[in-house]
């Protein structure tokens, strides 16, 4: 039987389109639309349908995650500042019940002590953190495995 094409949707969240520009000694010197191209080149590799979204706003971030129901096989989320204290986006990841893995370019657990903890990790199959762009290329690859168990 063949591999079922999936549909995988990334989301970036607060302050990571200013990434090339905001504090690159943290996040690096690649800008979201680099990530992104380096995403969409895994993505077609590991047959993959690939869309990313990046918002500002934690109500956006909600709305989209509500949204991919029905629309996406997994969840790739960097959700930012919002890892920290967003009851409302961990509440919104737990309701879909889609597999979804957690990124962060820089080691969270490496940072100040309020970025140490991470609301969203309970309900999540995985987090890769402290790795770069990086992290989000695991996390195709994962998600992909996460994905195809029951394809053969």
């Amino acid at each position: 039987m063949a591999i079922t094409p999936k549909k995988v949707l990334v989301i970036h969240g607060p302050n990571l389109n200013m990434l090339g520009q905001r504090e690159p000694e943290v996040y690096g010197f690649l800008t979201l639309e680099d990530i992104n191209a380096h995403l969409q080149e895994k993505a077609a590799a590991l047959r993959i349908s690939l869309d990313t979204v990046q918002t500002n706003h934690e109500g956006v971030m909600v709305d989209t995650i509500q949204n991919a129901r029905g629309r996406y096989d997994g969840i790739v989320i960097n959700p930012a500042a919002f890892t920290h204290y967003s009851i409302a986006v961990r509440d919104a990841l737990a309701a879909v019940a889609l597999p979804t893995v957690e990124v962060h370019l820089s080691n969270i657990y490496c940072r100040e002590d309020f970025r140490q903890h991470s609301v969203i990790a309970p309900v999540v199959k995985g987090q890769i953190s402290g790795l770069g762009y990086y992290g989000y290329l695991l996390a195709l690859d994962a998600l992909r495995s996460l994905l195809t168990e029951g394809d053969s």
